[in-house]
């Protein structure tokens, strides 16, 4: 395959990654999404990263249908991959993409649950052993580290679910292609040191010669000052090369020349022999070693490649269900209704933020959650337009059930303590943003209407559309998308201060409300997050005017926000700051 029929790879890309690491080798890299010899061979992180999601992801990235989905989508394999164990299972993390057919989300599904109760049932101890090893993994790298770090799972007390494949391995084998990968691992050498100690004693002798080669005049004047007479002279000289450098001493002797012109020449003339003989006597050891140890991990090669499998696979959902675990993260049950319904569901960015979150229940399309039935939402519509107070965590809903969605098509538990959800063809999440032009509506609709539109089944998450045009307008084309919505058999939240401008919905759509309820003693807005299902939510300015006349600076200020009182109901917010003065 060429390089450049993968999404992203240009000819400059191309070019890296044939002149590092050719093509055969690269296209495996890619196949096999291992983003760290991408890196390694030069490629931004980032990049690599894109390339890799498009190549695993294929089709079923189109899911993410906008800007906005795809940040979602990017936030969610961000924080999850906080929790890998292993650079290499942080890179696997972040390159998950949604899957394109529910068994794969099952079976997802169903290994992170495995990995989540093996990782509950360690003790601490083991827990402690199994992190270890794998941070003993990221600090190697390669198929050493891979048979490492499996040899050092297979003796922690951990056996069961995710650490089945471990436990099967055959470790006195996998000891012998540790030992024979450590050998072959050798810095700038074929062999590495302690791989032979023939070839170690070897090295080391090469290297006193060499060292004495470099100034022969030194060993001149020292055998000089011992030496007695011609052959003294010579048999000092092997007594002092032997004792100094460990040769033997027969090699010694055969090194040295039979005629000489004077004292440095005939040392030089040694010592140059030597190192010449000794080079060839460790080329010679180094590729007897280096067969021998190629041997072994041939022999090996199907435990090696067990072990690594096994490791890294451990390490991908051990983190996913370490990630499951930190956010009590919950199994979706997939519908063949279209649906997505929560109860309980939390915010993840919120959460990971460490703010105190409100669960909520909520639901568009036929679903079955069982909850109390002051909460249940109703089954039988297909669209919501949700309403009521600003900051009343309209926005945070709908990423949320953007989170829920995204989360269950990658396989993965979601925020919630129970989820229905149906296998969506996209996702369209249109976050409020603060412009208003008509390029910005021309965009907006050019990025929320063709999804939905196109043959497929999608779920709308569009908030506050009447930012980014004129109220009256801005009422007229969210009535024209509810309808389109239910015309195209979607499903669709939409977040407005508009909906008493939308009526008549018709039948398949509903209003909600999230409703202010007073302000805190320290005159934070207090709202209650859950929606009340077929209710017009209020803003509730008198709320926010209390908070102003009481935060007032000076009398002219606190009589400019009075005069607001006024316009907006002075008992009202007088009785607004008496509650607080009260609770206070």
């Amino acid at each position: 395959m060429r390089l450049e029929e993968y999404w992203g790879i240009g000819p400059k890309t191309r070019g890296l990654l044939e002149s590092e690491l050719g093509v055969e080798r690269a296209v495996e890299a890619i196949e096999t999404g291992d983003t760290r010899t991408l890196v390694e061979a030069g490629l931004p992180r980032g990049r690599a990263t894109r390339i890799l999601r498009r190549a695993q992801g294929g089709d079923a990235l189109d899911v993410l249908a906008t800007r906005d989905t795809r940040d979602v989508y990017k936030a969610l394999l961000d924080l999850a991959g906080e929790y890998a164990l292993t650079e290499d299972a942080a890179s696997r993390v972040r390159i998950l993409t949604p899957l394109s057919d529910r068994e794969a989300m099952v079976e997802r599904l169903d290994r992170i649950e495995r990995a989540r109760e093996a990782w509950q049932g360690l003790d601490q101890t083991t827990r402690e052993t199994v992190e270890s090893a794998f941070a003993d993994h990221d600090s190697a790298g390669g198929e050493l580290a891979s048979v490492r770090t499996a040899l050092a799972l297979a003796r922690a007390d951990a056996s069961a679910g995710v650490f089945e494949p471990i436990e099967a391995l055959d470790e006195e084998t996998l000891e012998g292609a540790a030992a024979a990968l450590a050998g072959l691992a050798g810095d700038g050498d074929a062999v590495g040191e302690g791989a032979d100690d023939r070839l170690d004693a070897l090295r080391d002798q090469l290297g006193a010669v060499e060292d004495l080669a470099a100034t022969p005049t030194d060993l001149v004047e020292t055998v000089q000052s011992e030496a007695r007479g011609p052959e003294g002279f010579r048999e000092t000289v092997v007594r002092q090369v032997t004792d100094e450098t460990g040769a033997d001493v027969g090699r010694v002797r055969e090194a040295a020349p039979g005629e000489a012109a004077d004292a440095n020449d005939f040392v030089t003339a040694t010592l140059r022999t030597l190192v010449d003989e000794l080079r060839a006597a460790v080329d010679e050891r180094e590729r007897d070693v280096a067969d021998r140890l190629e041997e072994t991990v041939a022999t090996a090669r199907p435990a090696v490649d067990a072990a690594v499998e096994a490791v890294a696979d451990a390490a991908l959902y051990l983190s996913l269900a370490r990630f499951a675990d930190a956010f009590d993260l919950s199994r979706p049950a997939f519908v063949d209704r279209e649906t997505v319904a929560v109860a309980g569901a939390r915010n993840l960015s919120l959460v990971a933020a460490g703010e105190a979150v409100q669960p909520v229940t909520y639901a568009v399309g036929d679903h079955d959650l069982r909850v109390p039935d002051a909460t249940v939402p109703p089954a039988d519509h297909r669209v919501a337009v949700l309403t009521g107070a600003n900051s009343g965590g309209k926005t945070t809903l709908l990423e949320t059930l953007c989170q829920v969605q995204l989360l269950a098509q990658m396989g993965l538990p979601v925020p919630a303590d129970q989820a229905e959800v149906g296998v969506v063809d996209a996702v369209v999440f249109h976050r409020r943003h603060a412009s208003f032009n008509a390029g910005v509506l021309e965009s907006t609709l050019r990025s929320v209407v063709p999804p939905l539109t196109d043959a497929g089944y999608t779920l709308m998450l569009v908030d506050e559309f009447e930012a980014i045009t004129e109220p009256g307008s801005a009422a007229d084309l969210l009535h024209g998308l509810v309808r389109l919505t239910v015309d195209r058999d979607a499903l669709g939240v939409f977040v407005t201060h508009l909906a008493d401008d939308l009526e008549p919905l018709g039948p398949e759509a509903r209003t909600d409300g999230i409703f202010a309820e007073g302000l805190t003693p320290d005159l934070a807005l207090r709202v209650d997050y859950q929606p009340r299902f077929e209710t017009v939510g209020r803003s509730t300015p008198e709320f926010i005017v209390s908070r102003l006349v009481a935060n007032a600076g000076d009398r002219s200020e606190r009589a400019g926000f009075e005069t607001l009182a006024e316009a907006v109901g002075e008992e009202a917010v007088q009785r607004t700051l008496s509650d607080v003065r009260w609770s206070a």
